[in-house]
């Protein structure tokens, strides 16, 4: 199972190219218990930004989080998405709204951790991504 710790390795700046330009950010929020991933992409003609904040939900009332590590995504124009993440040795699945959906990204890091290629699917598209750690 996936720990939210298993992430750190994506701390820091990523270019990305491909179906997808610009840079992603992530950092962890003061506490250690969330990630937040800074998104400024041109995808299709659209400029997307917004934040993502990832960790282990823990619901009002709970005493101890959920385990898988989920996020939610908030966009300019008003999407809220949600996702769940695996890292299962040096590959990255990303699933939209549940695990086992059949909107993901797939990904790879190669053996410095230093790209991730891989490619985001759902019913009825996809694009490949490469990410490039910058610092």
């Amino acid at each position: 199972m996936t720990t939210l710790r298993d992430l750190d390795r994506l701390v820091g700046t990523w270019t990305v190219s491909g179906g997808a330009t610009g840079t992603v950010t992530y950092a962890w929020l003061d506490g250690g218990h969330f990630l937040v991933q800074n998104i400024d992409l041109h995808q299709n003609g659209q400029h997307v930004t917004g934040i993502e904040i990832i960790g282990h939900h823990k619901p009002f009332g709970a005493e101890q989080a959920e385990e898988d590590v989920t996020s939610r995504f908030y966009g300019r124009d008003g999407d809220t998405l949600d996702y769940v993440y695996d890292l299962d040795g040096d590959t990255l699945t990303i699933w939209g709204g549940h695990r086992g959906s059949p909107a993901h990204y797939r990904a790879t890091f190669d053996a410095e951790g230093t790209t991730l290629s891989g490619e985001w699917v759902w019913p009825g598209g996809s694009y490949r991504a490469i990410q490039t750690k910058v610092s």
